[in-house]
C-alpha cells in the first residue's frame, strides 16, 4: 500500500504547489512559532474506528506539522454534514459518495477531494445458519432497512428479486430474537454486538453486489478554488493519518476516540479496525486499481448510472462534475 499512497500524496502536493505560500522560516529563539490555521472537519457519525485515520492524524501531530489546528466535530442522525460544509460552518466533511453526488447534482456547492474508505462497510446481516447465502436469495423475503437506501432498487434490478421492507430501528433486539431476520448494518459494528449476545452472524457486503460507494472527504468548491494548498495539505495529512492508523499503532487514535465517545470500547474499536483491514475497506484492492485516497473514474461512472436509474442525478452528470480532477484516476480502457 505504501507506494500507491506516496503517489497520491505527491499528486496532492503538486496540486497545492501552484498557490502555496512560502514555508515560514523557523522562528529564532524566544520568538513565538507561527499560529496554526484553524480547520473544522465535520464527521458523519460519533467518533469511531471508521474515522480512525483522522483521529490518528490529530493525536500524532500530523495536522500540526502541516500548519493546521484541526477540530473534529462529531456527527449523528441530524448532523447535516452537507449543509454545514456548504454554508461554511465546517471546512471539510465526510459522507458516502452516492448521497453526495445526488446532492451535488441538485446544486450543493461542494467538491469531493479524496476517498477515506474505498468501500462502504454497509451490509445485510443474517444469522449464521440462514439459507440466505447471497443477494439472489433475498427474493420473497423481508429486509429490515432504511427505505431510502439507493442500493435497494439496485439489488432488486441487478438480481431480479423482490423483497418487502421493514424500517430499521438501528437496534439489534428484533434481529437477535428472529433467526430468519435480515437486517441492514455495518460489518464493522453490528456483528460485534450480535456475537457479544451469543448470536453468530454472516454479512453480505453491499459493495460486493456491484453497488460500490466510496466514503469521501469533501470541501466547499470555493475553498478548493481559492486555497488549493490548504486543501492539499489537509488531505495529505489525513491520508498519512490513515496509513499510520492501519499499519502502525492505533492507540493514539483509539485513546482520543474513547475520550470523546463514552459509548465506544477498546474491544469494539479493535474489532472495527480489524474488519477494515481484513476486508480492505480503506485501501481497497490494489489489483483492481484501488489505493488509499484514490477515486477511480470507472467506479464513479457506475455509481452515476445507478443514480440515474433511480432518478437522482441528471443524464449530463459526469465524474469531473463532482470530484476534483486531481483526485480522479482515469482507469478507462485506452485512456
Amino acid at each position: 500500500m505504501r507506494a500507491p499512497l506516496q503517489s497520491v500524496l505527491a499528486t496532492l502536493l503538486l496540486f497545492g504547489a501552484g498557490c502555496a505560500r512560502p514555508e515560514p522560516a523557523q522562528p529564532a529563539a524566544g520568538v513565538a512559532a507561527p499560529a496554526l490555521r484553524p480547520i473544522v472537519l465535520q464527521t458523519d457519525w460519533l467518533p469511531q474506528a471508521e474515522h480512525g485515520g483522522f483521529y490518528q492524524a490529530l493525536a500524532r501531530g500530523f495536522y500540526a506539522e502541516a500548519g493546521l489546528a484541526v477540530e473534529l466535530l462529531p456527527g449523528g442522525v441530524n448532523a447535516q454534514v452537507n449543509l454545514r460544509v456548504a454554508r461554511g460552518d465546517a471546512d471539510f466533511g465526510l459522507n458516502r459518495s452516492d448521497l453526495l453526488f445526488a446532492a451535488q447534482d441538485q446544486g450543493l456547492p461542494v467538491v469531493v477531494i479524496a476517498a477515506h474508505l474505498q468501500h462502504d462497510p454497509q451490509a445485510l446481516l443474517v444469522h449464521a445458519d440462514s439459507p440466505v447465502k447471497g443477494f439472489a436469495d433475498l427474493d420473497g423475503r423481508t429486509v429490515i432497512a432504511a427505505p431510502s437506501m439507493i442500493w435497494i432498487p439496485y439489488l432488486k434490478k441487478r438480481y431480479g428479486v423482490e423483497f418487502s421492507l421493514r424500517p430499521v430501528t438501528y437496534g439489534l433486539a428484533g434481529f437477535i430474537a428472529d433467526p430468519t431476520a435480515i437486517q441492514q448494518g455495518f460489518v464493522t459494528n453490528e456483528p460485534y454486538y450480535a456475537e457479544r449476545n451469543g448470536v453468530k452472524v454472516r454479512a453480505l457486503l453491499i459493495a460486493d453486489s456491484g453497488y460500490d460507494a466510496y466514503h469521501v472527504l469533501f470541501s466547499r468548491r470555493e475553498l478548493a478554488r481559492s486555497d488549493p494548498a490548504l486543501v492539499a495539505a489537509f488531505t495529505a495529512a489525513s491520508l498519512r493519518g490513515w496509513q499510520d492508523y492501519l499499519e502502525g499503532d492505533p492507540a493514539p487514535a483509539h485513546a482520543e476516540i474513547l475520550r470523546r465517545n463514552p459509548q465506544a470500547s477498546p474491544d469494539h474499536l479493535a474489532y472495527s479496525r480489524d474488519q477494515m483491514r481484513a476486508r480492505q475497506l480503506v485501501t481497497g484492492d490494489p489489483a483492481a486499481g484501488d489505493a488509499l485516497g484514490r477515486i477511480r473514474v470507472t467506479r464513479v461512472l457506475r455509481q452515476l448510472e445507478a443514480l440515474r436509474e433511480a432518478g437522482l442525478v441528471s443524464e449530463r452528470a459526469t465524474p469531473e462534475q463532482f470530484v476534483l480532477p486531481q483526485a480522479l484516476t482515469d482507469d478507462r480502457a485506452g485512456r
